[in-house]
């Protein structure tokens, strides 16, 4: 979901990611994000925040519905 399968054989993203480096995700974080994708219309957002040990714990999904 997001991602775009061309006829040439690459990707493209329909949507938005948010590159933080903080102790927690807040939800000020969220609303940023969700902000952004409803004035440009786009439905899928990541939040990814790097100061996390393993980074799977620090990705957020925010849907724009």
């Amino acid at each position: 979901m997001g991602w775009l399968w061309s006829n040439d054989g690459s990707f493209q993203w329909e949507g938005e990611v948010e590159f933080k480096a903080v102790e927690k995700i807040e939800p000020i974080h969220e609303a940023q994000l969700l902000t952004y994708l409803r004035l440009t219309n786009l439905w899928l957002g990541l939040l990814i925040n790097f100061n996390v040990p393993i980074l799977k714990d620090g990705i957020r999904r925010i849907v724009n519905g």
